[in-house]
């Protein structure tokens, strides 16, 4: 079963569902159709193209900014996977200020990282270890939740995210 994206009524993507459950909305006249994946879902008596994307037909506050959850999955998918000191596949993830020293496990200091880095490193601050960053630990952008909850991004919602390609 697939996925899709949840917009609401102002195209302002609310989460990702699968699609059966997207289905179930449109046929509940609660969203509409704006993308589909091209295969079709078929009953003895209906036929529905799978929903890709569907913006809902109502307004819905939401009382909070959705922030990406802090874990390994989210920290590979905002490194592209490559290791912050040397850029091979990274396998592992760091803290850049060690945590027996206070550092926190927070996203302005973990980085993926290759485990011979990470064991270079060990527990040292990067200067001290004479290792240096790619770039700088950072937040995910507003809506990386979305990368995160899935395994890859479809074209067809591409159009609908503020992510860069």
């Amino acid at each position: 079963m697939h996925s899709a994206l949840v917009l609401n009524a102002s195209y302002e993507p609310l989460s990702v569902v699968s699609s059966r459950r997207a289905t179930c909305l449109i046929l509940a006249e609660k969203a509409e159709l704006l993308e589909d994946d091209g295969t079709v879902l078929r009953s003895e008596v209906l036929a529905v193209p799978s929903p890709s994307v569907i913006r809902l037909r109502y307004m819905v506050k939401v009382p909070y900014v959705r922030r990406t959850a802090m874990s390994r999955r989210a920290v590979f998918a905002r490194d592209d996977h490559r290791c912050q000191y040397c850029g091979a596949r990274a396998d592992s993830i760091d803290h850049v200020h060690p945590r027996s020293r206070g550092g926190l496990h927070v996203w302005e200091n973990v980085a993926a990282a290759c485990r011979p880095c990470n064991l270079t490193k060990r527990d040292r601050t990067p200067e001290e270890a004479g290792m240096r960053l790619a770039r700088p630990c950072r937040a995910p952008r507003q809506s990386a939740w979305v990368v995160v909850a899935t395994s890859a991004v479809p074209d067809a919602w591409r159009a609908y995210l503020p992510i860069a390609s």
